[in-house]
């Protein structure tokens, strides 16, 4: 029997952290591979993903050197780490074969397209993934934010936050064994109890638009596929 997916179109957050594996910064192949993989799975299904990514891994490494920096143009220094983390995560999509474009909110057309509504839009449904670079193309925007705005003018039904942890929890499972997992939580609950979902302004901007948030464990195998399918996967934030 065929799997429905609950969801036709989905917008997948990826922290720049993810994408270092064990690593202390940088790509680590094998760990972005089984993202991808992960991806594939869920296209498999016919379900339209756009991807917003961020560039921890690589700013990290650069991030001591910013701390006395302009703010503005350390931020901008981070937009750039993001389109190198499209770009690897391109590649890996074509190794096995997904069909992919990126779009930079900051012009760097020899490189990547520019980010055009109207076109992005022109490849989900055409079945692409479509990969967001830049966050928002301002600076002191997280790309948290670039998430929340990218999913609202894409008209997706669900942004999935990916992290290293299952869910949002009661307390730091890795140093407290007591700490619950939450199924779900209301968008006012999360900014109130300040549980670090994502950033105060993607969630007042998901609250308003009525767009869910499911922050999932992306290093958990299968676990992309089973929130797209409906199942008790992560925790589900909504109005």
């Amino acid at each position: 029997m065929p799997e429905t997916p609950a969801y036709k179109r989905i917008l997948l957050k990826l922290s720049g952290e993810a994408l270092m594996g064990d690593d202390t910064y940088g790509i680590n192949r094998e760990t972005i591979e089984r993202i991808v993989n992960e991806v594939a799975e869920v296209s498999k299904l016919g379900v339209e993903i756009a991807v917003v990514i961020g560039g921890g891994n690589i700013f990290r490494g650069v991030a001591p050197a910013a701390s006395h920096m302009d703010r503005a143009t350390a931020d901008y220094m981070g937009m750039l780490a993001t389109v190198m983390n499209a770009l690897a995560l391109q590649d890996a999509m074509r190794h096995v074969e997904l069909v992919s474009r990126v779009q930079s909110a900051l012009n760097i057309e020899q490189v990547v397209e520019p980010y055009i509504r109207g076109k992005a839009m022109r490849y989900l449904e055409e079945g692409k993934i479509v990969i967001f670079a830049a966050g928002t193309g301002n600076p002191f925007f997280t790309t948290d934010t670039a998430a929340a705005l990218r999913g609202m003018e894409m008209n997706v039904e669900l942004v999935l936050k990916a992290t290293k942890v299952d869910g949002v929890y009661t307390d730091d499972p890795h140093t407290n064994p007591d700490a619950m997992r939450y199924k779900e939580l209301t968008f006012d609950e999360a900014i109130i109890k300040n549980l670090k979902v994502m950033d105060a302004t993607a969630l007042t901007l998901c609250r308003d638009q009525k767009l869910p948030i499911n922050v999932f464990s992306i290093f958990k195998p299968h676990a992309l596929k089973r929130v797209v399918l409906g199942e008790d996967e992560g925790t589900m934030v909504h109005v």
